[in-house]
């Protein structure tokens, strides 16, 4: 067998890939941009969750974003007070910590309080569920239970429980990530030392809304009357102004849908103390 044309065709592909290789690495050493010791510096600094939270893609690119002066210090929800302090102090920025903000599901129409008006059997998932029919609750404001909020959130804070969804709040990072992905739009961020919610997103009027669920909101006005400021109404539905804190249980007492809840300790008197405990558990 003649072995030339072998060893050619080989030592050609060999000299080719051995001058493109060199080619890439000089092209490395002399046109590559050095990059911003500092970047890595915040880097190191952020928690290195990759929520999006920021709005960035992730960690490194808001470490970009504050290094080249196009994002402020202060995205960082799950670093917290202790990331913003370093932050600020890296770059010789100031910076104010706010008060954690955790996501809250704004409904309690599990399994057993709410009525089904068909059986969905697609993809367990909210999109897709809300896609048929608009979804298979008789309630068109409340959780469907399918999960696309538990799947997006990175630290494992949301459980299903009875066809709901359940944000502990104790894990929450408040990333928001749960916010996007849920097609309701019933999640909110709230202060964590606020305890008392209004779980309840459906915006019909009280029959309506008492025949889909046995825990809406009636419209009934009752808590704007025994809880003052703290509550306020969106038409037919009561909602929480988290400025103002609930210092009275009374219109949880009251409430006519026990759509109102308590999730530990009494709030505090101003909307940035901390309360004595904070929420320690999900809503029932």
């Amino acid at each position: 067998m003649d072995w030339m044309p072998v060893l050619i065709t080989s030592g050609t592909i060999g000299g080719v890939g051995l001058a493109c290789g060199s080619a890439l690495a000089l092209a490395a050493k002399f046109l590559s941009v050095p990059e911003d010791p500092k970047i890595a510096e915040l880097e190191g600094i952020l928690p290195g969750v990759n929520c999006g939270g920021c709005g960035f893609a992730g960690c490194a690119d808001y470490a970009k974003a504050i290094a080249s002066g196009a994002a402020s210090v202060d995205l960082c929800a799950p670093g917290g007070p202790d990331v913003l302090k370093k932050l600020a102090a890296a770059t010789g920025q100031e910076a104010t910590a706010t008060e954690k903000q955790v996501a809250m599901v704004l409904c309690q129409g599990n399994e057993h309080r709410a009525v089904h008006k068909h059986i969905y059997n697609g993809v367990a998932d909210c999109n897709a569920a809300a896609m048929v029919a608009g979804g298979d609750m008789l309630c068109t404001y409340g959780c469907l239970g399918y999960g696309s909020c538990a799947f997006v959130c990175p630290v494992g804070a949301i459980a299903i429980k009875e066809n709901l969804a359940t944000i502990h709040p104790e894990l929450c990072i408040g990333c928001k990530a749960c916010i996007k992905a849920c097609p309701r739009g019933i999640i909110r961020m709230v202060p964590e030392s606020r305890s008392v919610h209004v779980l309840c997103s459906s915006k019909d009027k009280g029959p309506v809304a008492k025949k889909a669920c046995q825990v809406a909101c009636i419209g009934c006005k009752m808590c704007v009357k025994l809880g003052g400021e703290a509550f306020e109404m969106d038409g037919f539905l009561a909602k929480r102004n988290y400025a103002i804190p609930a210092t009275s249980d009374t219109a949880i007492e009251k409430c006519p849908g026990k759509c109102i809840v308590k999730i530990g300790a009494s709030e505090a008197t101003t909307q940035t103390a901390p309360a004595d405990g904070a929420p320690s558990g999900s809503h029932a």
